[in-house]
């Protein structure tokens, strides 16, 4: 088991980056009239395989960036490259969203539009084919990315899952 105070584990807060996807100004209407909020979407990312994202809502438009800065930090997620590309096809798949995402090959660049792009930036993937499938909606779109992303396996992993489904059938 790992020690959670492992190097590896540590990451510094100076080296996330962050890039805003969109700002939605969301209205209430209460008896005195409309009060208005802002809800933003953030992805954060350190572009050496670890990548998350956020949502954050507030009155002012820098709090809820902030807030959902903060809220991706605390959900990142860890991804398993070969060399700049991912290990192999998968579907990612969340609510009517789906994202197919498929290894290219070295300096054929990102090949995937809007958020899925800004995902795979940074994530620190330089090359990879994309397609949205479904709902475009910029939330959709980045959590089927994500769902992708963890379903992701390298050669190590599959061969460990293989040893162990053998040596219970033995």
């Amino acid at each position: 088991m790992a020690n959670r105070n492992d190097s590896k584990n540590r990451r510094n807060k100076d080296d996330i980056e962050d890039q805003l996807v969109a700002i939605n100004r969301i209205t209430k209407v209460v008896k005195g009239g409309r009060r208005q909020r802002f809800a933003a979407l953030v992805v954060v990312g350190d572009k050496k395989g670890h990548v998350g994202f956020g949502t954050g809502k507030a009155t002012e438009v820098p709090e809820a960036i902030r807030k959902a800065v903060e809220a991706g930090k605390k959900n990142m997620i860890s991804v398993p490259t070969v060399g700049t590309t991912i290990p192999h096809e998968v579907l990612g798949h969340y609510g009517s969203g789906n994202v197919l995402l498929k290894p290219a090959e070295a300096g054929s660049g990102i090949a995937a539009g809007g958020a899925v792009r800004i995902v795979m930036d940074m994530a620190g993937i330089g090359d990879v084919t994309s397609k949205s499938l479904g709902s475009n909606t910029p939330i959709n779109v980045i959590r089927a990315t994500i769902d992708g992303l963890q379903k992701l396996k390298t050669r190590e992993d599959v061969l460990k899952l293989r040893e162990s489904a053998k040596s219970l059938q033995d």
